[in-house]
């Protein structure tokens, strides 16, 4: 079972990035580069984001993206499922179809309510929550 993917890992450092400078278009290239993640990856990743109504892109010589929103807004929940779909910690056959064992399955009801809880705590945690920590972690690192 896998969480978070590298696209998640990189969509949630490139919206750090640009929430760390509200109201800016930034390049592609420079979130690559100051997030080092590589940029052809980003680029994709990027688009998804757009299409997600996360970021906003701008061509041109001053273009680039930004955040659409404010980063208190925008959930972890919603970044993991733009890229990977509700989360969900059993691949059951009664997601996709009928179970057999489907009215008998001990285990289906308490998956069910631990992926609520999971998804519940991902809603918590915001990308401006998230950039409080990272200024919290970076100004420590500077005095100590």
């Amino acid at each position: 079972m896998q969480v978070l993917t590298k696209h998640n890992d990189y969509a949630i450092r490139a919206l750090l990035e640009l929430a760390a400078r509200p109201g800016e278009y930034l390049s592609a290239r420079r979130i690559a580069d100051a997030q080092q993640i590589p940029y052809q990856f980003l680029r994709g990743i990027l688009q998804e984001l757009v299409r997600g109504g996360l970021v906003g892109s701008k061509e041109g010589a001053r273009g680039g993206v930004k955040l659409q929103r404010k980063p208190e807004d925008i959930s972890l929940r919603e970044v993991i499922e733009l890229f990977q779909g509700k989360v969900e910690l059993s691949e059951c056959m009664f997601r996709k179809q009928l179970c057999a064992n489907r009215s008998k399955c001990v285990l289906r009801h308490q998956i069910m309510k631990i992926e609520q809880v999971v998804s519940r705590e991902f809603d918590r945690i915001t990308i401006g929550s998230l950039l409080d920590d990272l200024k919290v972690l970076n100004s420590a690192d500077t005095t100590g």
